[in-house]
Parts: structure tokens; C-alpha cells; sequence
């Protein structure tokens, strides 16, 4: 529903392609008939529940203003954990980085770390091509041209690595889809309006993150990492699947809100 004053003026001011500070400065200013329509309509689907993000088509994050359609997730700002634990692990002048980020969405986190690592080379992947249009879009906005988009259902399109470690990644890293099946809050929350297969993975919301951790290994250079977000209660069994699969130095991180939101592990 429509929540304040403040995602009224947001909207608006989106209407007429202006700032908020712009509707003070001239609230003599009148609209026409379209623009009354079209901003009628938007606090008609708000009321009804749609997030923000798809009425204006944008959502913030990591400071980067980020195109958004109903074809990927919304980027959150619980997510910007991923990116800063990235950043931590690897120095800034090591030139020789490989990122590998797996459901890429709106190229958020590689776009993230793209802009804070000039000199890393990203491949951010997709099984949606609709998904990875829209992040290949937010790259040439922001003039962001160390990352290549690529469509694979994660590792699935991707050329085997095998004995050329000098193709494996330093880091993989994702925000993979994590809730149950039948969660109710499914339907009670926005996320109702959110991609499904962005969100949804299973009976108990860790069959992508099973895949994902059997798999990474093969694609991770001695001593590179694997990055999971996951969900709050999930944390231990993502440390047990990092565990099974040989991974050492596995790790766990709160966010914000003190809610277990990420594991890493790093291969020997």
C-alpha cells in the first residue's frame, strides 16, 4: 500500500521527470491531464502493493542508480554485504582477478564491484535473457566496461575450466534464490511481484545453493572464494554444504539487521 507523503512525491516527481525539490519550488505548477492520469494510476498499483522500484523503473544500490523491470529482482540493500566482504578479501592493486557473479539479475553485484575494481575482470551470468538485457543496459548507463554478460543457467553454458586454472575465478559469488517453496510470505509481502524463479528454489529454499557449492570448486582457483547470501535461517547448512565440498576457512556474516545473511569458504 501507499506508505507516505514521501513515495507520493517520489512518484510524482517521476511523472514530470523532475526532483522532489523541483515540486517545492514550483507548486504553482500545473499537470496535465496525462500526467494526472499516468500518476493516478501509479498510486492506484502502490496501493494495491507493487514495490516502488517497478512503478519508477529504478532502485538504488551500492549508490548506483539501477534500471529495474518486473524480469529481475530488486536489489537490497542486505545484498551490498556480499559487495563489501568481496572487496575486503582481495587488495585493490592485485590486477589479476577473476569474478564470476552466478543470477546476476540487474548486474547489481557486478556492476557494484565492477565500479569499485577498475582493473577486475567480472563475468556476470543469467539464465534470463530478459534479466540480462536490462543489466547489459545499467553497464552502458554508467559507462561500467570490465564486466561480460553471458546467458547460463549457472554453470551450465559455461566452458569448463579443467586443468587451465588460469581461466578459474578468484572469487564466485551470489545472491541465488533462497526461499521455500511454500512460504507464506510468498503472497503476503512485494516479493509477490518479484520474478519467482529470482526467489523460489525448492521445498527448503536450497536446492540452487546445493547446486551451486557442488559445482563452484571445479570453476574456483586454489585458495579463491566462494560467497553465498542465503537465508536467515539457512546459515548452518550452508556451512555444512561448504564443508562436504572441501572448502576451508568457511565463515558467516551478519547483516544490518544482525540476521545470518552470508557464508563464505575458500578452497585449499
Amino acid at each position: 500500500m501507499l506508505n507516505s507523503r514521501l513515495e507520493r512525491e517520489l512518484l510524482l516527481a517521476y511523472v514530470l521527470d523532475v526532483s522532489r525539490t523541483f515540486l517545492y519550488a514550483a507548486s504553482e505548477r500545473t499537470i496535465s491531464l496525462q500526467q494526472e492520469a499516468q500518476f493516478m494510476q501509479l498510486i492506484a498499483r502502490r496501493q494495491q502493493g507493487e514495490p516502488m522500484a517497478y512503478l519508477m523503473g529504478v532502485k538504488e544500490f551500492w549508490s548506483l542508480p539501477l534500471q529495474i523491470s518486473k524480469a529481475v529482482l530488486i536489489p537490497r540493500p542486505e545484498t551490498e554485504l556480499l559487495v563489501e566482504l568481496a572487496l575486503a578479501l582481495i587488495p585493490e592493486k592485485n590486477s589479476s582477478v577473476r569474478v564470476l557473479d552466478l543470477g546476476t539479475g540487474s548486474g547489481a553485484i557486478a556492476l557494484a564491484l565492477a565500479a569499485e575494481r577498475k582493473n577486475w575482470e567480472i563475468m556476470a551470468v543469467d539464465q534470463s535473457e530478459a534479466a540480462l538485457q536490462i543489466a547489459v543496459q545499467n553497464a552502458k548507463k554508467l559507462a561500467i566496461t570490465n564486466v561480460s554478460f553471458h546467458k547460463s543457467d549457472w554453470f551450465a553454458e559455461l566452458p569448463a575450466i579443467g586443468h587451465s586454472k588460469s581461466q578459474a575465478f578468484t572469487i564466485i559469488i551470489s545472491n541465488p534464490p533462497y526461499i521455500e517453496l511454500n512460504d507464506p510470505h510468498l503472497t503476503q509481502t512485494d516479493i509477490q511481484y518479484e520474478p519467482k524463479e529470482a526467489l523460489i528454489s525448492g521445498p527448503d529454499g536450497l536446492e540452487d545453493i546445493r547446486q551451486i557449492i557442488a559445482v563452484a570448486p571445479e570453476y574456483l582457483a586454489p585458495k579463491g572464494w566462494l560467497m553465498l547470501e542465503h537465508g536467515f535461517t539457512q546459515s548452518e547448512s550452508v556451512k555444512h554444504l561448504m564443508k562436504m565440498q572441501g572448502l576451508v576457512e568457511i565463515q558467516a556474516f551478519t547483516d544490518l539487521s544482525g540476521l545470518p545473511r552470508v557464508v563464505i569458504g575458500r578452497m585449499p
